[in-house]
């Protein structure tokens, strides 16, 4: 299948709903909030997406139960559950300005937020977060989301990244992804969870590497012969193509997107 082809409604529903489930056994739900949404193939002038229903467990959505709503957050069709029009402010933003994003998710885990509170944010100085090296976006708490005025900000903040990390003044952060497809964006998901996990097991960063310290020059973040960016740059070159059996699947170029 094309890189940039849409699922149809019916195996679109079939793999969020499982992907749903599978958030749900990862640990990677907040009661009944959050969402991951999935462009579905249809009309190219007027994007139709699914949605979770508003007020179900992840464990309790289905395939038939799956909302399609359009970039306003407006159900299409009948339903019996009410759709988070607050919650698709963020998600149709991304998909109204990113057509290589057919799927966004939307997750609160305790290693993301401890991460979302720290100013550092995720410091690639290890395996996992080297390979995530220039595909995170930073976006100021602004509060809860649900007007539309913070839109173009949030836009603004993700530019082409992959990943977005909402900074917090308190512990109530979350993180976001996107990918061409739903199986493209789970895994990235992980590996965004990884370097926050170790990152938050690392405990107090030392207070030369603190933001705004002074550090010696070659340990500088944005120096090329920095340790951090060496790492970021080596693993880049193991996981080239033809090198890594993955590398397809987690490479978002152009092409549609949701989330």
């Amino acid at each position: 299948m094309p890189d940039t082809a849409l699922l149809h409604e019916t195996a679109a529903r079939r793999e969020l709903a499982a992907c749903y489930r599978l958030f749900h056994h990862l640990g990677w739900t907040e009661g009944i909030f959050n969402h991951i949404t999935l462009r579905v193939d249809g009309d190219a002038a007027k994007p139709h997406y699914l949605i979770n229903p508003f007020g179900l467990h992840y464990s309790e959505v289905t395939a038939d139960n799956l909302l399609k709503i359009d970039v306003d957050g407006e159900v299409i069709g009948r339903s019996d559950h009410p759709v988070n029009r607050a919650g698709f402010v963020i998600h149709g933003a991304i998909h109204a300005v990113r057509p290589d994003a057919h799927c966004v998710m939307h997750v609160h885990t305790t290693a993301g937020v401890a991460v979302a509170c720290k100013a550092s944010g995720l410091r690639h100085d290890n395996f996992y977060s080297a390979m995530l090296w220039g595909q995170i976006g930073y976006h100021e708490f602004e509060g809860i989301t649900t007007g539309l005025d913070e839109r173009p900000r949030l836009v603004a903040s993700l530019g082409t990244h992959d990943y977005l990390i909402l900074r917090k003044p308190r512990p109530a952060g979350g993180g976001r992804n996107r990918g061409r497809r739903l199986p493209e964006a789970v895994d990235p998901a992980a590996r965004l969870r990884d370097p926050a996990r170790q990152r938050r097991r690392a405990g107090p960063q030392p207070p030369g590497a603190r933001r705004g310290a002074r550090a010696h020059p070659r340990h500088a973040p944005g120096h090329e012969g920095g340790p951090a960016r060496q790492l970021a740059a080596a693993v880049r070159r193991h996981a080239a193509p033809g090198r890594h059996p993955t590398r397809g699947a987690l490479t978002v170029g152009p092409g549609a997107a949701g989330g």
